[in-house]
This record gives C-alpha cells, structure tokens and sequence, in this order.
C-alpha cells in the first residue's frame, strides 16, 4: 500500500470531520457526532493492513502476521457498516435533508474504501500462500461473513470486541438466530442483499484496477 493512498484517505476523512462540524456549527446539535466512531473502527482494519504487509516484508514472527491478520478480519466489517447509517437520514429541523445525505455518503464512501483497500492489501498476502482460486472463494465466503458481521452491528447491535468481552453471550445469539431462520428473514434478507452488493462492488474495484494497470504497463495482471 503506498503512502499516496495512505495520505488520500487520512485527507479524506479529514474531510469528513470538517463537514461534521460544519453541521454542528449550523445545527447547534451533534446528532450525527457517532460517525466520527465508525470511521475510527473503518481505519482499524485498514491499517492492520498496512501493518501486515509492513511485518511480512520485514519478515516477522509468523504469530504477529497472525494477530494482525485475525484482528482485520475481525473489525472489517466495519468499514462497510458505515452505509447502514442512511437509515439515521431524516428530516431535522434548521439543516437541508441534502447536506445531510452528502454528510453520511461522505463517511460510507470513506467507510468503503478504507475497507476494500485493506481486502486488496489482504488478496496480495493470501496470494502469497494459496492459490487464486482459494483466494477467491475466501473472499466471497469473507464478503457473506461481513454482511451478517453488518446485521450484528445493526440489529441486535453487537460490536467487534464482543467477541473478546462478551463472547458467550454473543456466540449464543448467533446460534439462536441460525438456527432458527424462519424467524429471522431480516438476517438473512439483510446478510444475503449486502453479500451481494458488496461482492459485486469488489469484482468492480478489481477490474477497475486491473484495467489501470493494464493500461499502465501494458500487460495484464496474473
């Protein structure tokens, strides 16, 4: 991961922030300060990302490349969970509806991206041990994982670091609801349309940049 990107989304979410207070400032009220959270939780596994392919090429212990690897995929879902926050979009009183939407939008499309740059870095490093086609298939299997890690986080509103304060409880939940299905089509409708959209997005981005690079080097990448 380069520092140009690195830079371009530390400006953006800079950009984010200023934009929240400007709405404070126009509002009086900090109705939608929790965004500020879940972009933090949306850099989290971008920069174990980042530090992962730092300890790879520096060769670290194989239990940190492990740790760094289980502690993105654990808080990845938060990086796309900021698009559930357009369900906070209303109506308030004092503030255009579309400055609002622009707001939120700013801070989910900085949620993506965040995540699918950290998935691209995570592609390069499984890469470097499996084979394309168990990459792949991880990556749809992630994609599924991620959208009921979304369903968690908004519904029943269970967090990332559940699983290490409250892991009991929330493995119990889980096997509530899979099984018991016909009582939980939310879950599956919520977990089966965000697989599909954000599966859809990743083969976009991917062969979004393969065309650059194709068109940047003249060949096409293995």
């Amino acid at each position: 991961m380069n520092k140009s990107l690195i830079k371009t989304m530390a400006v953006s979410s800079a950009l984010c922030i200023i934009l929240l207070m400007i709405r404070i400032e126009w509002s009086g009220r900090i109705s939608y300060i929790f965004l500020t959270w879940n972009l933090f939780l949306a850099w989290i596994p971008f920069l174990c990302a980042v530090l992962l392919k730092q300890a790879k090429t520096d060769l670290r212990p194989k239990y940190i490349l492990f740790f760094l690897f289980c502690s993105w995929l654990l808080f990845f879902p938060n990086s796309p969970y900021i698009i559930t926050d357009l369900f906070h979009l209303k109506l308030k009183q004092g503030i255009p509806l579309w400055f609002d939407l622009v707001l939120i939008l700013f801070f989910a499309w900085n949620g993506l991206m965040l995540g699918f740059a950290s998935l691209f870095e995570i592609r390069d490093f499984l890469r470097s041990m499996f084979s394309l086609k168990a990459v792949n298939l991880f990556i749809v299997f992630l994609m599924i994982l991620c959208s009921f890690g979304i369903y968690l986080g908004r519904y029943p509103r269970w967090n990332s670091w559940d699983i290490v304060s409250n892991p009991a409880g929330l493995f119990a939940d889980i096997f509530q609801m899979l099984i018991h299905p016909a009582e939980n089509t939310r879950m599956i409708g919520v977990t089966f349309f965000f697989s599909l959209f954000l599966i859809v997005a990743y083969w976009t981005l991917t062969a979004l940049v393969s065309n650059l690079k194709i068109k940047s080097d003249g060949k096409k990448e293995i």
